[in-house]
């Protein structure tokens, strides 16, 4: 191999030849002042250093501490290997092809970069690969004679940048462990196991960003507020990370605080709203708060800066409930109001985040509309449901936002399982009648619903002293609603006066006062709402025996 003759065309070499050629100019040509007096004395003592062209070749690769070989010819013979070569891998054999005589090439994937340098005459460059001498280097091949020439070979010049390896991979092990807490705090703080009320069917879906971004402050939630009414919300906190999934984690359990209270939505997201300013001024979220009540056969919610929920209807018609809608959370300044949608028997509602349905090279409006056509065609059980539209917006393992997606379905019940979901209602007229006209209805539809007896009289006693309770403090209009499921009685007695009762001791002198205290005592459960139209619903759950 002629090294002379390659030597000018090494990596780097012009560049040197340069600067030392420009170093060896006589001051008279520098111009004054270019060099300082002491180094121009010392430079006309000195010898002239020599130029890169005359040193010898194979003296400079030696010495060089990267890993150099050079090989020449179609099958990459061998045609030297440097000292810092033969200490890495062993010696090896001028002559012999690469493919047999440099194993550790062929196992990097080197030998189709060599035949494309070959081909191309430019150079290539393969970044930290780990060879087999455990060791990570980043391999440059560079041609080294010009096109057409027999003897075309090609330097293959490695430098060890296992330090740089060793660095990168434990940046990345360390954000691997974060991402892998923020992930573990977030499903820590979303729900477990999703709640499942006696009148819908829910399923819920998560899937963290991809494994390059840290994870966000997607988050939903199924909260039974009892009396068969089902509190549903979802949201997304801006921002991403540890910090976002924190400030989730306490606007979630701020909702399940402020849900027991059985306050309109819009009132739940106007105390939110100012909750979310408290924890962090900076941080904004969105947040979707709504009610099912099955008597009413509609979804009251209201939305603070998300997306509209969507209903497909019975019938599969797909419709928006997109408003009204205010600001997000943490904005402050602002009124919420609650809109309303049918849920009829049969129908289906969608609660998502932005993930689902936003994308960089497309209108947020399409990715809705793309999903409502998704889920006009999407049949099944609501997990089923929550699949398909996952899979629909091409979701995939490596997307690069967090996704959170309710499903609800309202089931068409009939036949025998129809016969499990049965209600009746009284209007209350006032009057020294109504107690015992209550009783007697009640009696009558327990009885007609086949209850045991020890059930029948316990409901027959808590409609007694909930009517009670309404006509002595309460005013008209008034009306005994009883309504049973497959898990439980419900009993519910509304009026115009909006004075919420509570439970308190009574005296052994009091005349009054026992009633609420009488109900909560036999019953399940028991609580009382304000309506949205002024007054009052007083109810209470008792468990149905299984089997």
């Amino acid at each position: 191999m002629n090294f002379t003759r390659w030597s000018a065309r090494l990596p780097g070499t012009q560049r040197r030849a340069a600067a030392r050629t420009e170093s060896a100019v006589s001051p008279d040509r520098r111009g004054d002042g270019s060099v300082p007096a002491a180094r121009a004395e010392r430079s006309a003592d000195a010898p002239p250093a020599p130029a890169v062209d005359v040193l010898p070749a194979r003296d400079v690769l030696d010495r060089v501490p990267a890993l150099v070989a050079l090989v020449h010819g179609p099958d990459h013979r061998i045609g030297y290997v440097n000292d810092a070569y033969t200490t890495a891998f062993g010696t090896r054999p001028t002559g012999v092809p690469a493919r047999d005589a440099l194993p550790e090439l062929a196992e990097l994937g080197l030998l189709p970069l060599l035949d494309q340098v070959l081909r191309s005459g430019r150079p290539r460059t393969l970044k930290s690969r780990k060879a087999v001498d455990g060791r990570s280097y980043t391999f440059t091949c560079t041609p080294v004679a010009e096109d057409g020439d027999r003897d075309a070979g090609v330097l293959v010049f490695a430098t060890d940048v296992t330090d740089h390896a060793e660095a990168a991979e434990r940046l990345r092990a360390a954000e691997r462990r974060q991402r892998e807490t923020a992930v573990t705090l977030q499903r820590s703080l979303l729900p477990q196991e999703l709640e499942q009320p006696d009148d819908l069917r829910i399923a819920a879906t998560y899937l963290p960003g991809g494994t390059e971004a840290a994870v966000g402050g997607d988050w939903y939630d199924v909260i039974t507020l009892g009396g068969g009414r089902t509190a549903l919300v979802i949201g997304d906190v801006m921002g991403r990370g540890v910090r976002a999934a924190a400030v989730m984690g306490q606007l979630r359990t701020a909702v399940r605080a402020y849900a027991r209270l059985d306050l309109p939505p819009h009132e739940v997201l106007q105390l939110l709203d100012g909750l979310a300013a408290e924890i962090d001024a900076n941080q904004i979220a969105t947040c979707v708060y709504a009610i099912h009540d099955p008597n009413e056969g509609r979804l009251v919610y209201a939305s603070a800066g998300h997306l509209p929920i969507l209903v497909r209807d019975e019938n599969g018609v797909v419709s928006r409930a997109d408003e009204p809608t205010g600001p997000p959370l943490g904005t402050g300044g602002w009124i919420h109001s609650s809109g309303c949608v049918a849920l009829h028997p049969g129908a289906t509602a969608v609660l998502y985040t932005d993930g689902l349905v936003e994308r960089r090279d497309a209108d947020l409006d399409e990715g809705i509309a793309a999903l409502e056509g998704a889920l006009a065609g999407a049949t099944g059980t609501p997990q089923v449901v929550c699949d398909r539209l996952v899979r629909s917006a091409g979701v995939t393992a490596d997307h690069d936002d967090d996704v959170a997606v309710l499903v609800l379905q309202h089931p068409a019940r009939t036949g025998p399982d129809g016969d499990l979901f049965r209600n009746a209602a009284l209007e209350l007229l006032g009057g020294v009648e109504a107690a015992p006209r209550a009783r007697a209805f009640a009696s009558g539809v327990l009885t007609s619903w086949r209850f045991p007896a020890e059930l029948h009289d316990l409901g027959v006693l808590a409609t007694s002293e909930l009517v009670a309770n309404s006509l002595q403090h309460g005013i008209p209009p008034m009306r005994l609603r009883l309504r049973r499921t497959d898990r439980r009685l419900i009993i519910e007695v509304t009026d115009g006066d909006d004075h919420l009762p509570r439970r308190r001791r009574a005296e052994p002198g009091d005349e009054s006062g026992r009633g609420i205290a009488i109900v909560a005592t036999i019953a399940s459960s028991w609580g009382c709402r304000r309506t949205p139209g002024g007054g009052k619903a007083v109810w209470c759950e008792f468990v149905l025996p299984q089997g």
